[in-house]
């Protein structure tokens, strides 16, 4: 059974910086011109190829509820909605994690996790989507340590990540033969190592990033594919957000 999990708990602080609080939005689900050109339904219909998709969402989750209403029939009963209560106080980590415990439920027997802010060709999320075994993905872009997060290769050959949650300067400790802009995208196909590395993430590091989890499924001796992405944009700001609809326009 193929699962896909989308996380969109975030506050979106950047997308509301300087709008009122009546019009302060959670950006997967904003739109300017048709309710459809969303970020989170663009994911959901690229997403469509998995048995059942989870979102977990956290800030304004009653309009998370409202939007995805209108989305039952098209989906066919197969999204799942899931609360994170600990959406303002812990990391993305927490997302996550109770993502995964959904789809564990559910005998997922392969996961596809993408963070519900991104915007990326479908020719490339298919090939992540259809991949055969575990999947890490960069993008093309310069890396700029206020908005990457790094992917990197270690001198063991191990690939590891790197970010700075205050979006400032970013010192790696070890040396690399290999650095790339992560894709944020991922896909997961040995369930016994994904479980262990969620539950070490709530016994050990709950206040964390998915980072966490996802570095200790690799360090669980694990082999991945690396897929490159041709259009990724990652939605900071409401700019971004004319950008990615421009692309949308176009297709």
């Amino acid at each position: 059974m193929k699962a896909a999990i989308i996380t969109v708990a975030g506050v979106s602080s950047r997308f509301n910086e300087g709008i009122p609080e009546e019009h302060k939005a959670l950006k997967s689900i904003y739109w300017e011109n048709d309710c459809k050109d969303t970020l989170l339904y663009h994911l959901l219909q690229k997403c469509s190829c998995a048995d059942f998709i989870v979102v977990v969402g956290g800030y304004k989750f009653d309009a998370l509820q409202e939007y995805c209403k209108s989305l039952e029939s098209e989906l066919k009963g197969k999204m799942l909605l899931v609360y994170n209560e600990h959406f303002s106080d812990l990391g993305s980590g927490y997302s996550l994690y109770l993502g995964l415990k959904a789809v564990f439920d559910k005998g997922a027997e392969e996961v596809l996790f993408v963070e519900g802010d991104l915007d990326i060709d479908e020719p490339s999320f298919n090939r992540v989507a259809h991949a055969k075994g575990n999947v890490l993905t960069y993008n093309y872009l310069p890396i700029y340590t206020n908005k990457a997060v790094v992917l990197y290769k270690d001198i063991k050959d191990n690939y590891r990540y790197a970010f700075n949650s205050d979006h400032g300067y970013l010192k790696i400790e070890s040396p690399f033969s290999c650095i790339l802009n992560s894709g944020q995208v991922w896909k997961f196909t040995e369930m016994d190592k994904l479980k262990k590395a969620n539950e070490r993430f709530f016994e050990e590091n709950r206040v964390g990033t998915n980072l966490n989890i996802i570095q200790n499924y690799l360090d669980d001796n694990t082999r991945c594919d690396i897929i490159g992405l041709k259009r990724w944009t990652n939605c900071n700001t409401r700019e971004d957000f004319k950008q990615i609809r421009s692309f949308w326009e176009e297709e």
